[in-house]
């Protein structure tokens, strides 16, 4: 009779451990337990920790509420101005109604992805290309609430979508860049011109300046032949100032016009006409005849021709009374010169 009796107690406990084991479930911090009686939605979730259930009678079916990162396989499309373009994504999102997370879809996880990949065709035909390069904030919040709203009753929250990547064709890329380097290009020849205005301005006022003080001109200059200078060259450029020829320019216009006329004949190689015949011609005692300075080789011509030649065993002079080419008259007390009356020769 004991014997029965412990062999029944042994029993019992045994059913009894198996009923805990077979019962007890343990939800982790992450999770929530939806419990299904008979097939019949139990109105309360199970919180994180040890929870009983009817074994046989209940099912319990865990849900995670961590947040989910979903990657959208890339969707090709045309744009709305019609480019042919490749987008892929990445949508996060968390349940946050575990029982309708259960009732209300098969499987959610599937569902958001589907709907994120129609969604983001969708995009993408709305879209134009500059859009999808430069805008994407503007389009991850479309999207965003394009896969909002259905998923709330999902008992799903999409907490954020992201547009990773837009592949354009490779004709478009080399389209795109050209056009980039015109782009650029006109901003560089922008501010080139901007740059030169300033300039411009900037020497305007510093040769105002440098006018009202000659000097500072030869100082500049100056500085600019220590710079070149300094580079160790074996050549140097040495600038002639524009305002050293206005300087000679109006010195030469402020001459009277006899002189500035000579000075203008020197300029341009030729010797000056009509000037004294003092200037031009002296009387040298080893020449023959008279030495000529500054003559052009016509005047010198005319000179010898209109002096004769001096009679052998005279004094090579000028008779008294001979003229020159410019009407003076030579007297006989000259040097050289044939005195009235006779010569050595006569008597």
């Amino acid at each position: 009779m004991v014997e029965d009796l412990v062999v029944a107690a042994v029993a019992a406990a045994s059913a009894g451990a198996v009923y805990l084991m077979a019962a007890a479930r343990v939800i982790k911090q992450y999770e929530r337990g939806v419990v299904l009686r008979l097939g019949r939605l139990r109105s309360e979730v199970r919180a994180p920790g040890l929870t009983m259930i009817i074994p046989g009678v209940d099912r319990l079916r865990k849900v995670n509420m961590q947040i989910v990162t979903l990657p959208v396989p890339a969707q090709e499309g045309i744009t709305r101005d019609n480019v042919t373009v490749r987008v892929d994504a990445v949508v996060y999102f968390k349940v946050v109604n575990a029982a309708e997370a259960v009732i209300q879809v098969e499987d959610y996880r599937f569902a958001v992805s589907q709907m994120a990949q129609t969604s983001l065709r969708s995009i993408i035909g709305k879209s134009d290309l500059d859009d999808l390069l430069s805008n994407r904030e503007k389009l991850n919040q479309g999207l965003e609430l394009m896969l909002d709203s259905p998923a709330i009753g999902w008992g799903v929250q999409i907490d954020r979508v992201e547009i990773k990547d837009v592949s354009l064709p490779e004709t478009m890329k080399r389209s795109m860049s050209r056009q980039a380097e015109a782009e650029r290009e006109r901003r560089a020849r922008v501010i080139n011109a901007d740059a030169e205005l300033l300039a411009s301005k900037k020497l305007a006022e510093a040769a105002a300046t440098m006018s009202a003080q000659p000097s500072a001109l030869q100082l500049r200059l100056l500085q600019t032949i220590v710079a070149v200078a300094a580079e160790k060259n074996s050549t140097l450029v040495l600038p002639f100032p524009v305002e050293l020829l206005r300087f000679l320019e109006r010195a030469v216009e402020e001459l009277p016009t006899e002189e500035r006329a000579v000075v203008e004949e020197r300029a341009v190689g030729r010797e000056p006409e009509g000037r004294p015949f003092e200037e031009r011609a002296v009387e040298g005692p080893g020449a023959r005849g008279w030495t000529v300075e500054g003559w052009t080789p016509e005047e010198r011509l005319a000179e010898k021709e209109a002096v004769p030649e001096p009679p052998r065993g005279g004094t090579g002079g000028r008779v008294a009374g001979q003229q020159d080419v410019s009407g003076r008259e030579f007297g006989g007390n000259e040097p050289g010169s044939r005195r009235e009356g006779g010569g050595p020769g006569e008597g």
